[in-house]
């Protein structure tokens, strides 16, 4: 019971993670494709200000689910940081990159200096959701198995479940961040910038569900047990995934922007909670099971209760950051100084 509890908050974090964290990654990808004239200054200073303040909060979900994984499931955490070195390196050296980037662009006045830190900002926040999704399909498609660096440290991850896990997240987190800004610009009363990222939301959207579609059969033959846990004990929250993702497109036509963010989350949400469901039991492979990698009672308990403390105090900081800097965003009339309408000079 205690185990489940764990598992159950562990995922309720990973959630918070790509729904949050994921957008501010899928708001780099936005970035990048902004352009360099004129029209693109003010979709990135939109960025900037909607990820600014929150985009290194959001990285406290993941903390939260890696020391989680470590103290509560540690047999799956030795197995999976040891066999997935190289994605997990490659994660940790996109989000430092990124972090850096982001802040020194802001910072920088010579034109060279913002253009290396813009273009690395963008990029690190394509290929780490990408690293991270490859992660989870390495994971879901059981080539993790038991034991130090047990699992081949290639194939593991580069494989077409984990490549299907890599693109489905770079597609979901441009989603989220397309959604997202569309209800911020329409806030400030950018109208031109709401009808942008709306089509944006629904290019990417309508990509998402195509490459689900084609994951499909990419699952069935790669990883059957994973299939038939999604086909099985996980559709109902498959089939939600698809009537909420289908619910925010519609919505997104509507331009019924706030609403829309809800279906979203609800579709990605719903599609992680399928994937936990599709493996339940199961943590690695097919005979590591949730009861017998979880750690004693005694650590769990423990765990829970710290736990339980940080979050009277970690929930409401965020909510009080989330509402603080949902404001208006200042006015996109023209560049700052040193910077061309690209942004980058």
């Amino acid at each position: 019971m205690l185990a489940n509890v764990t598992l159950a908050v562990m995922w309720a974090g990973l959630t918070c993670y790509a729904l949050f964290g994921g957008a501010d990654f899928g708001a780099g990808l936005w970035d990048l494709l902004a352009g360099r004239d004129r029209r693109g200054l003010p979709q990135r200073r939109l960025i900037e200000h909607s990820i600014g303040p929150v985009w290194e909060a959001n990285h406290v979900w993941l903390i939260f689910v890696i020391v989680l994984l470590w103290a509560g499931f540690s047999p799956v955490f030795a197995a999976v940081l040891s066999t997935l070195y190289i994605p997990l390196t490659l994660t940790a050296l996109g989000i430092i990159a990124r972090g850096a980037a982001f802040a020194f662009r802001k910072a920088s006045t010579e034109l060279w200096q913002q253009r290396l830190f813009g273009a690395c900002f963008a990029l690190s926040s394509v290929v780490t959701p990408f690293f991270l999704g490859t992660v989870a399909g390495g994971v879901a498609s059981g080539r993790v198995p038991p034991g130090l660096a047990a699992g081949d440290t290639l194939t593991s991850w580069v494989n077409p479940t984990s490549l299907l896990g890599g693109v489905l997240s770079v597609l979901a987190c441009a989603h989220l961040a397309a959604v997202y800004l569309c209800a911020d610009a329409a806030r400030a009363g950018e109208e031109a910038l709401a009808t942008g990222f709306r089509r944006r939301a629904l290019v990417s959207g309508l990509l998402s569900g195509l490459v689900a579609l084609v994951g499909i059969a990419i699952l069935d033959q790669d990883a059957p047990l994973l299939f038939h846990g999604l086909t099985h004990r996980a559709l109902p929250l498959v089939i939600l995934s698809a009537v909420a993702g289908l619910l925010g497109l519609a919505l997104l036509a509507a331009r019924r922007f706030v609403l829309a963010r809800a279906a979203a989350a609800l579709a990605v949400a719903a599609i992680l909670w399928a994937w936990g469901a599709a493996q339940y039991p199961r943590m690695l492979g097919p005979r590591v099971t949730v009861s017998a990698a979880a750690s004693v009672d005694s650590v769990l308990v423990a765990c829970l209760i710290a736990l339980g403390v940080g979050f009277l105090a970690l929930v409401p900081s965020l909510l009080l950051l989330y509402a603080t800097f949902q404001r208006k965003p200042p006015p996109a009339t023209g560049p700052r100084p040193g910077l061309d309408a690209s942004g980058a000079e």
